[in-house]
């Protein structure tokens, strides 16, 4: 199969089926690439025709919309912008607020620090479980009609917070974590997305780099985001990456990469997904978005399928405090410690 390179709907947009997330280029993953370097790669994904640009209020603390905001906004009119609230800086620590009052502050921030007047697409990023989703989403319909956002999105829900979310307002888009290591959404929330005509936005679709070949047997160093979760120490890393062994055997029997694998992948799963990989290399967002162009086998994405079942992968997604801040549905058996 050949996977569409037609541009894919998310709400009132149509954008390629790979954007970019830009959370790495100022948070969360090491090494960081110097502003300078960061800029060029977002020019560079502009000129080699990216359409979607994804960042948030928590990546660096406002950094990452300040780097978009100085880098992007001359060329406004060549690419769909999303950016999130609820999650961010509490007092200098990451926490949640999702009472219209912080998320009219947040926005507006948002607005400052990205030098525009109107975000296309915003999230929230996170449920706060103290505030009731109606009256969050109703923050974010009265931002759609002042004109400062143009369409509404959730952040690693569940179907049942979406319904909820919808019944105020339509939801252009969830967004969730989804790679062949990580299949939650398939869960519920990926069928719940279709029946209601919402956009899929996926993040980490390489497996947060694993299926990307670029974690080795010494894991992350301590810094990292990654450093916390089960899934790269030991004993879970071991077996973790001989998955990922197993992975890179069926993408060079189809002459791809292993990122190129798992992007396929993820885009043949449902005709609404669009994927935010992330990198600080224009070299792999090149390699990236030649995904566009393979020619995979039925066969092949059936190797991925049958290879990273639900239980195969070792260790919680997440630690336990960052589990608790997320509301996606978890699978019969899963371990969450």
């Amino acid at each position: 199969m050949t996977v569409s390179l037609s541009p894919r709907s998310i709400g009132p947009f149509t954008v390629l089926p790979i954007g970019l997330g830009c959370m790495n280029l100022s948070h969360a993953y090491l090494p960081r690439p110097e502003p300078r370097d960061a800029e060029r790669l977002l020019l560079h994904a502009l000129d080699q025709g990216v359409d979607f640009f994804d960042t948030a209020a928590l990546y660096g603390f406002g950094a990452n919309e300040e780097l978009l905001g100085r880098t992007l906004m001359d060329r406004r009119d060549e690419f769909v912008l999303a950016s999130k609230c609820v999650l961010g800086d509490r007092d200098g620590q990451r926490g949640l607020d999702g009472s219209p009052a912080a998320i009219t502050a947040t926005l507006e921030d948002s607005l400052r620090r990205l030098r525009v007047d109107h975000i296309d697409l915003y999230y929230l990023h996170r449920l706060d479980a103290n505030v009731p989703i109606e009256e969050s989403v109703g923050a974010l319909v009265r931002a759609v009609e002042a004109g400062k956002i143009g369409a509404i999105g959730l952040s690693e829900m569940s179907a049942a917070t979406l319904r909820r979310a919808y019944a105020v307002h339509p939801i252009a888009a969830m967004q969730t974590e989804y790679s062949p290591w990580t299949r939650n959404a398939e869960v519920a929330v990926l069928d719940a997305c279709v029946a209601l005509g919402v956009g899929f936005v996926a993040f980490s679709p390489v497996a947060r780099g694993v299926l990307a070949g670029s974690v080795g047997p010494d894991g992350v160093d301590k810094g990292d985001v990654r450093y916390a979760m089960p899934r790269f120490h030991p004993p879970h890393l071991t077996r973790n990456l001989e998955l990922a062994s197993g992975f890179r055997a069926i993408a060079q029997a189809a002459g791809c990469t292993m990122a190129q694998l798992s992007l396929a992948w993820v885009l043949s799963r449902r005709p609404n997904i669009v994927v935010i990989p992330g990198t600080t290399s224009p070299a792999h967002l090149d390699e990236n978005l030649a995904t566009l162009t393979l020619d995979l086998s039925v066969d092949t994405l059936a190797a991925v399928d049958a290879l990273f079942t639900f239980e195969a992968v070792s260790g919680p997604r997440y630690p336990k405090a960052a589990q608790a801040q997320i509301d996606t549905e978890i699978w019969d058996g899963e371990p969450l410690e």
